[in-house]
Formats: C-alpha cells, sequence, structure tokens
C-alpha cells in the first residue's frame, strides 16, 4: 500500500464528508494494536467506543464495528491513509482472532450446492423448459408491440415528444417489464431524457430510436447471427447469467489489471458503479458493473490507478467487455509503466468504429489518450486535444484543476466515450496519477 498515493487511496471514500473525516484519523495516535500481513490490514481506532478495523487488501473489503452504515466509513478509510502515509506504523504481525475469523469467512468457498428438492431431475428440465418457453414467448409479444409504437412514433413526427410527461415513456417501459424485458425497459427510461434536452435532441433521439428498432430485428433473427452476437443481444433484453454459467461459458483471462478509472452515477432505486481495467500482458480492456441498492456498499473495491493480480471471467459477446473479477492475489500496487494507448483522436475513432462495427448497442467505452492538452475553449466547454490539434469535447463544465494538474502541457488522460463526450476519469502528469472521480 506504500506505493499506491493518497489521492488514488480516497477514491474509495462514499463521499466528500468521509474523505475529509478519514484524513483526520490517518494519524498513529488515533489507533492501537495496528498490524498488518500481505494480506490485510488492522487496527483498533479510538472514538466514542474503540472500534475494530480490518482491511482485506484482496479485494479492499473493509469491516469496522461502528454503526456507520457507509462502507468505508471513516474509519477504515483512516487505517488505509495511515497505510499509505505510514506503513511503519503497521507493523508485521499475526492477525487477532477477530480478523482471522474474518479473513477465513471471506475466503471460504460459497456452497454452491442445490437446495434439496422432491422434484424429480426429469420433471424439473421440463419445468425449467416451460418456464423458458413462456419467456420467449412473452419477451417476442413485448417487442411486436413495441415496434408498432415506435413506428406510429416515427410516422406521427417526433416533433411534439419534447412536449410529452415522463409518464408517456414510462408507460412503455413497464410494458417491456411486465414483458420480461428489463433491458428494453431500461434504455426507454434513458431514451425518456432526450426530448428538449439539447438543440439537436430530434437527431439523438432518431438514433436511439434506430438502435432500439435494431435490437428488435435482430431479437427476431436471433437463430441466424453469431454467437457472440447471439449472447449481446439476450443479454441487452434482459436475460442474465449466472455465475456459475458465466465461469463456464466465460472467457477466462489470468493478468495484472490496472484500473484506469471508474465512476459513479446516481439511480432512481440506487447507484452504478463502472470500473474500467485494462490488461498489462493481455492489452484486454474489462468493465466491472456493480449495483448498491438503499445505500449499501458496493461487492468489491477498487483503487483507480493500482494494479493487481486477479482472473477475470468476461461475459460471452461479439466483443467480450464486461466482466467480473474472480480470484484476486496479493494487494493492489501503484503501476508506474506508462499505461497504452491512443497516440490521437483519430486513432482512438477510428478503434472504437471498429468495435461498433462488432457490437452497434455498445454505450460507453474507455480510452487512454496519450499526449492531450486540456484546454478551455469557453466559459461551459472544454476539449482534450492532442498534437495534430484534433480534439474531442470533456463532459462537464469545470475542469480547471485537471488544467492545473497539466501545467497546460500535455498529459495522458483516461476517459470514457459515449459518442458525444469524453467523460475524464483519471489522468498521469510526470508520471503520478490523479484520479477525476466523483458522482455524477
Amino acid at each position: 500500500m506504500s506505493t499506491i498515493t493518497p489521492e488514488q487511496a480516497l477514491a474509495l471514500a462514499p463521499d466528500n464528508s468521509s474523505a475529509q473525516a478519514g484524513k483526520k484519523l490517518a494519524v498513529a495516535k488515533h489507533w492501537k494494536n495496528l498490524g498488518r500481513t500481505t494480506t490485510a490490514l488492522w487496527g483498533e481506532c479510538q472514538g466514542s467506543a474503540l472500534y475494530q478495523v480490518r482491511v482485506d487488501l484482496n479485494g479492499m473489503a473493509v469491516k469496522c464495528s461502528c454503526p456507520s452504515r457507509k462502507l468505508p466509513c471513516k474509519h477504515g478509510l483512516g487505517l488505509i491513509l495511515l497505510s499509505v502515509n505510514q506503513s511503519g506504523a503497521l507493523p508485521e504481525a499475526e492477525p487477532p482472532e477477530w480478523v482471522a475469523s474474518w479473513l477465513a469467512k471471506r475466503s471460504a468457498p460459497k456452497d454452491a450446492t442445490p437446495k434439496a428438492t422432491a422434484v424429480s431431475p426429469e420433471k424439473a428440465a421440463a419445468q425449467a423448459a416451460k418456464t423458458a418457453a413462456k419467456r420467449e414467448k412473452d419477451v417476442s409479444d413485448g417487442l411486436d408491440t413495441l415496434d408498432l409504437w415506435l413506428t406510429d412514433l416515427v410516422r406521427n413526427g417526433i416533433g411534439a415528444l419534447e412536449g410529452q410527461s415522463g409518464s408517456f415513456w414510462e408507460a412503455q417501459a413497464a410494458r417491456m417489464t411486465d414483458a420480461k424485458a428489463p433491458g428494453v425497459a431500461t434504455r426507454l427510461r434513458r431514451i425518456a431524457g432526450l426530448p428538449g434536452a439539447s438543440d439537436d435532441w430530434p437527431a439523438k433521439l432518431l438514433g436511439e430510436l434506430g438502435r432500439l428498432s435494431l435490437l428488435i430485428q435482430a431479437y427476431r433473427r436471433l437463430d441466424t447471427l453469431d454467437e457472440g452476437l447471439r449472447d449481446d443481444v439476450r443479454q441487452l433484453i434482459g436475460w442474465t447469467l449466472t455465475q456459475e454459467e458465466l465461469a463456464a461459458r466465460g472467457e477466462h483471462v489470468s493478468d495484472r489489471w490496472t484500473v484506469l478509472g471508474q465512476w459513479i452515477d446516481d439511480q432512481d432505486r440506487g447507484r452504478e458503479q463502472r470500473t474500467w481495467l485494462l490488461g498489462a500482458q493481455s492489452g484486454r480492456l474489462a468493465l466491472v458493473l456493480q449495483y448498491s441498492f438503499v445505500n449499501q456498499p458496493f461487492p468489491e473495491s477498487f483503487i483507480p490507478g493500482s494494479s493487481f493480480d486477479a482472473e477475470l471471467h468476461f461475459y460471452p459477446g461479439a466483443y467480450p467487455l464486461r466482466a467480473r473479477v474472480g480470484e484476486r492475489s496479493g494487494e493492489p500496487v501503484a503501476s508506474h509503466e506508462r499505461l497504452p494507448g491512443s497516440e490521437s483522436v483519430e486513432a482512438f475513432l477510428r478503434a472504437r468504429a471498429e468495435v461498433i462495427s462488432r457490437q452497434p448497442w455498445l454505450d460507453r467505452l474507455a480510452c487512454v489518450l496519450r499526449d492531450v492538452t486540456p484546454v478551455c475553449v469557453s466559459a461551459d466547454s472544454w476539449w482534450a486535444r492532442d498534437q495534430s490539434g484534433a480534439g474531442l469535447p470533456l463532459e462537464g463544465s469545470d475542469h480547471w484543476r485537471m488544467l492545473a494538474l497539466s501545467g497546460g502541457n500535455p498529459v495522458d488522460l483516461i476517459g470514457e466515450w459515449d459518442g458525444e463526450t469524453l467523460l475524464p476519469l483519471g489522468m498521469i502528469a510526470e508520471g503520478i496519477y490523479t484520479p477525476l472521480w466523483g458522482v455524477n
């Protein structure tokens, strides 16, 4: 952990108040019985009570006996920051029982044994086939209805959609949910925010409606598609893979993975975290999606700019991108090697076009743009420009910190491109990674 910067460690904080409180606790005088191994940190923090704090470095999981619902809490952040700033304050030691038992529980294999059932295997298989067939029919009928609705929408003209309330789109989204197509429902809710949102909203809306229509046509021709694209279409409609199915069907890639950056979006009933990884040997880009509901912590934590050894299980698809982290080994360390990336904006856009030709519904793609300069074009317009003068518009209107850290010089910028703007996730200036993270 001594190779991780404080800024990278603070990227784990659930909010700014937790980050500030964690900084105050990153002092040895607040702690007792500190210790560490190659895979864990622990200590007891004196507050209104003596809180037991432990960190599993394989996954950056934090557990504290304090009553806070935030994870990591300020005590967990304080312990991590203390190990970053003063690694000598945590001596090598055998973990006490309250740490060892927690680590053992975390490392114990999950019981995957199915519950006993009185139904015969043949009857269970027949019931499963019947359920699957019913869902296929529900989805097919729902998409047929949606296709007619889309046709009428375009035939009548989209100009009037600017004045429609959210219930206009929500009604269709609810029908797709009832038709067992939650992925389509999510896409409709996202489309609902386009009318009137910008000067060119009609073009954006038509583009999204076109992609939705393409998805419907692809589903109707599912049997004629290549296996990878068939998997993409089913997942976009709303079918999911169990962990067992993913382990059996997904591609497994063992590598040292660098955390390029991450972003958290607030949603109606929770939060979505997108974490982008890059394999050192494989050169593979990976997206880890995690969801949190009712202020619950995300299942796994990642430190932007760090690297860790792990096996990733990629979801099958025409362009396998989404992945689940399997077994990790060792603690995360700061990555000091320069990241591979696109030498120009043109090179990145050309690479993205190749990806879209394989998976046309891809909404976002991470990139590393090398030697670009952040430029403020106007009060609310920022660009990342390469050495040739070509640029990509940046999402948001406040990037003065990025400009200050760059000193006006070229930097390596990590971002997430959605086809229109680049969302900055992190930057590397003079060999130092700085996360540009936050909650959207």
